[in-house]
């Protein structure tokens, strides 16, 4: 019985399987494979993400002088798809210098990115949704935000200096005289006179890890309505008295309510989110402008877009931890039946203009519960330039000539707006 009990192999059997289970306890649990690493390089911020396949814990630190951000990956090991971090940092990223990688430990690597500026990051997971799985998001905001009227009146001093030293001299005793602007399509309207600057945001939808609508060809629709952005900028910028703040002018994601509070910091005068529509239907067709609402979506469609459209955050990726609930309540509870009226002419003379140069998916305003279009001050519209999900549509949205069209209509339409609706004066002139 004593020879059993003290039996050398058992024991010697027992202490190894101790070993080995110890071994496997002290393997993480959660251990994973870096799939694919994008860089989304921005003026407002630049965007890490790190797809892959299982759970990782993080922890991150910065260092000064130099200024660093050291992020720490457990529980993988480093692959070629995350060395490939290294060579995807732009050199022309406004926050990042370079980055660095190594295994620190068997299953710890570690993320050294050099700075340009001071930074205050944000680190966060997103569980996996439609084409994405897991994904570590590493948001590098400045550690001083952008002013954004600030950038307007430094552009805007800018401007008049190379005005002054690149134009001849004007002779013209009425040069101070206020400026006026005219619809072109406004019949019988008289021209207004603009006592101020008047500014207008612009906002592509989508961007970044956010690709939008996917046409039959492969056109996204962050890149089309990116493209009639700027192009409507152009044309903007042009007009007497009339400035663009753009809620992203690159290919990154910007969060809805960051788009709203965007207009808001730059005391913006009218809101025009820019889309190019998808149905399931290939067939499905035409332009169309949405409003914000109240009481619930004037149609059906207009219910299933402003859901499609609101989901966005969790498609382009948000901190859920930053995102101010409260906020975007208070957003919805202060948009006013006035603005909502504003917002309905609005759209109705962009919506007119519209119907010049494309066939009208429906020929009135709808309204839905769109979050982009809640500033509870700012007149508000979402135009739907066409269906990318329509093959014939498609191809003309990839058209240069008809992107200056749709550009060319939508200015035309707020210039027929502000004839008959002209901005309120504002105690300071910016």
């Amino acid at each position: 019985m004593n020879r059993m009990r003290h039996n050398p192999l058992k024991m010697m059997a027992g202490a190894l399987l101790s070993l080995v289970l110890s071994f496997v306890v002290a393997l993480p649990a959660w251990s994973a494979k870096i799939l694919d690493v994008r860089v989304w390089p921005a003026q407002d911020y630049t965007r890490i993400t790190l797809e892959h396949d299982g759970e990782i814990k993080t922890s991150h630190f910065m260092l000064q002088n130099p200024e660093r951000l050291v992020v720490d990956l457990e529980g993988i090991t480093l692959n070629p798809a995350l060395k490939e971090l290294v060579a995807k940092i732009h050199t022309d990223d406004p926050y990042i210098k370079k980055a660095r990688v190594g295994q620190t430990s068997p299953h710890v690597v570690r993320l050294v990115f050099d700075l340009r500026e001071s930074v205050k990051p944000q680190v966060f997971n997103l569980k996996p949704v439609e084409k994405f799985q897991h994904r570590l998001v590493l948001d590098l905001y400045p550690a001083v935000p952008l002013d954004p009227i600030a950038a307007l009146i430094r552009k805007s001093e800018q401007d008049k200096a190379r005005q002054k030293s690149d134009a001849p001299p004007v002779e013209d005793k009425k040069e101070h005289a206020p400026k006026t602007i005219a619809s072109k399509h406004a019949k019988g309207a008289k021209p207004i006179q603009l006592n101020r600057m008047v500014t207008i945001v612009l906002d592509p939808g989508h961007g970044g890890e956010d690709s939008g609508a996917l046409g039959h060809r492969g056109s996204r629709e962050k890149d089309v309505v990116l493209a009639i952005a700027r192009k409507l900028k152009t044309r903007i910028e042009q007009e007497p008295n009339m400035r663009v703040v753009m809620t992203r002018n690159g290919d990154y994601f910007i969060p809805l309510q960051v788009r709203v509070q965007k207009a808001r910091q730059a005391q913006a005068d009218l809101f025009i989110s820019i889309h190019a529509d998808a149905f399931i239907e290939p067939r499905a067709n035409g332009s169309s402008v949405f409003a914000l609402s109240e009481k619930g979506a004037s149609s059906t469609s207009a219910r299933w877009l402003a859901k499609r459209e609101n989901e966005a955050d969790l498609i382009g990726g948000i901190n859920i931890k930053s995102h101010n609930r409260q906020v975007a309540s208070v957003l919805l509870d202060l948009s006013t039946t006035a603005q909502i009226k504003d917002s309905l002419k609005l759209g109705s003379a962009v919506l007119n203009e519209m119907g010049g140069i494309n066939r009208l998916h429906k020929a009135h305003v709808e309204q839905a519960g769109f979050a982009v279009l809640k500033a509870p001050d700012i007149p508000s519209i979402l135009v739907e330039t066409a269906f990318i999900s329509n093959p014939d549509e498609e191809a003309r949205l990839n058209n240069n000539a008809h992107q200056d069209s749709i550009a060319e209509a939508i200015l035309n339409g707020v210039k027929r707006y502000f004839a008959k609706n002209p901005p309120k004066t504002r105690n300071k002139m910016l």
